[in-house]
């Protein structure tokens, strides 16, 4: 990676309210794992059960908290929250991408008439934003993304590659004959400062809206059916799927490879395991997991039973 960006210690201890152990004016000129790091990487220690890799660093600059402090001949950025300062000083390495920098607009995009674009709009490669789409100022849409229809997205929010947002939903009468489908005639609201990650699918609603409230994180490949709302700050990891209709309140966080059936409502202040399938109503704030080791059919079945007679 080339090292064409360099930054002293006390201006990174300024830019994130942090103190230091060793030398302010120090130079750095990468950000690194403290198992790949150069004399004069910056990295960080923000979980004790990394501390074994500090010992053979070549690092002599790392970012970590009073906890992980050592007493040894390395310069030491030190703050309560390690990894939130790590995510400001990715920000100082981030190599720029001059298209996006320059919030413009692909000559291969494709724009319907009926859309509405905002100020500072990035639009990558090969995006089509199709009718009754709003694009607030400062969005970023990367390439091969397809805004389909009855989408609004507020300011600041990132979509990356190859994400669908505004399909329809999957909704069928089903008749003696197959199924009927039901047209999806709502729209899909996107908040301000949301991030969803490459090849996710959110479905415009049904009659109402689907709705993702303000600084919601989804990571890769998620899908988000017609009608779900979720709230404010809240983050999903990749692979998982929420059905349609479900409610969701503010804070909400789950683990790669869940699922929350469709219908039922889920509290604020939520966490959900990896791994995890929500089949009911979650009333109360708290950590939820439904883990089980992989059994053959019939022993699954015996297991299930079990388990509902001791719930």
């Amino acid at each position: 990676m080339p090292k064409d960006k360099s930054y002293s210690l006390g201006y990174i201890a300024d830019l994130t309210n942090s103190n230091i152990v060793g030398n302010k004016d120090f130079i750095v000129d990468n950000l690194s794992t403290l198992e790949k790091a150069s004399n004069s990487s910056i990295t960080f220690l923000a979980n004790t059960k990394y501390r074994k890799y500090l010992r053979n660093s070549k690092s002599l600059a790392v970012i970590t908290n009073q906890e992980n402090l050592q007493e040894d001949h390395r310069n030491y950025i030190v703050n309560e929250s390690p990894y939130e300062v790590y995510a400001h000083v990715s920000k100082l390495f981030k190599r720029v991408n001059i298209e996006i920098e320059n919030k413009s607009i692909h000559p291969s995009a494709v724009i319907s008439n009926d859309a509405i674009l905002g100020e500072n709009v990035s639009i990558g490669a090969n995006v089509v934003i199709g009718p009754n789409c709003f694009i607030g100022n400062n969005v970023i849409i990367k390439s091969n993304c397809s805004i389909v229809q009855d989408v609004q997205i507020s300011e600041s929010t990132i979509i990356h590659n190859g994400s669908v947002l505004g399909s329809d939903g999957f909704g069928y009468a089903p008749t003696k004959n197959g199924y009927t489908k039901i047209e999806q005639i709502g729209g899909l609201i996107i908040g301000s400062n949301v991030e969803i990650g490459a090849c996710c699918s959110i479905d415009r609603g049904a009659i109402s809206d689907t709705e993702i409230h303000d600084g919601v994180k989804l990571d890769n490949q998620i899908q988000i059916a017609h009608n779900v709302i979720i709230g404010k700050n809240s983050a999903i990891a990749a692979s998982s799927a929420i059905a349609g209709s479900t409610v969701i309140g503010k804070n909400f966080r789950m683990g790669g490879m869940s699922g929350v059936i469709g219908h039922i409502k889920i509290c604020d202040n939520v966490t959900v395991g990896a791994h995890t399938l929500i089949t009911k109503d979650i009333k109360e704030p708290g950590n939820y997991v439904g883990t089980m080791p992989t059994q053959d059919k019939n022993s699954w079945a015996k297991s299930s039973i079990f388990i509902k007679k001791r719930g």
